[in-house]
């Protein structure tokens, strides 16, 4: 049994019996206090009341899908970690996933080792950051609140595209690679192969950009991104 993992509440969301009961017993084995919720909208009632320490979420449900389930957790509860569960290893699943407020996700079928590392991860990390709002130009991250502006307008980014620009703006000026993102980021190394970097990177430099504001995110390239105003 795993320490880190003490006292943490995990709320798992899956409406296959079998796999449910595997993973209940296995979590609970590592020290985890398991809730379970196999419908959607039980999901949402448990995570509002319960605010666990981690989201473990099937995407297909027999009412509401994940993603609406995200969504919805999402609009009172920006913090509580979300892994998404999804048979759809299609790129554009992942991104709509990470759009509704994921955190990070596993396909299946999955290595319970592999979701496990990716639990305790996330688990580990503080609710709160006490912490100033940090500045680079015109470009404004309140890290207590998760609000972003350039140049006074407020700037809508989903949790992954705000962890990306927090770590870039933490060290702006510093040339900051995509093994690294990816470690802040997402916590584990993605499969080499993967784009989902630069594919999260890309979404967040239109946003910051747009209405005509000037380039703030620039791309090193064959060594990562950096964040530096003019």
């Amino acid at each position: 049994m795993s320490s880190p993992s003490a006292q943490k509440t995990i709320l798992l969301v899956e409406d296959d019996p079998a796999l449910a009961m595997g993973l209940v017993d296995a979590l609970e084995f590592e020290g985890f206090k398991v809730l379970h919720a196999d419908r959607g909208q039980d999901a949402i009632d448990k995570a509002h009341k319960h605010r666990p320490d981690a989201i473990i979420l099937d995407l297909m449900l027999p009412d509401l899908n994940g993603y609406q389930v995200c969504e919805q957790v999402r609009k009172t509860d920006p913090r509580t970690p979300i892994i998404m569960l999804t048979a759809r290893s299609q790129e554009a699943d992942k991104i709509r996933g990470l759009d509704a407020g994921a955190d990070d996700y596993v396909t299946k079928p999955f290595a319970f080792e592999e979701l496990l590392a990716r639990v305790e991860a996330l688990a580990r990390r503080p609710r709160q950051v006490a912490t100033p709002v940090l500045r680079v130009g015109d470009l404004e991250v309140d890290t207590s609140t998760r609000e972003v502006k350039r140049g006074g307008r407020p700037i809508e980014l989903t949790p992954k595209e705000y962890a990306v620009l927090e770590y870039l703006v933490r060290h702006q000026g510093r040339v900051m690679s995509r093994t690294l993102i990816t470690e802040y980021a997402w916590d584990y190394h993605f499969d080499p192969g993967t784009n989902i970097v630069d594919v999260v990177v890309n979404r967040l430099r239109k946003k910051l950009e747009q209405n005509d504001g000037s380039k703030i995110l620039h791309t090193v390239r064959g060594v990562g991104y950096v964040v530096k105003a003019g």
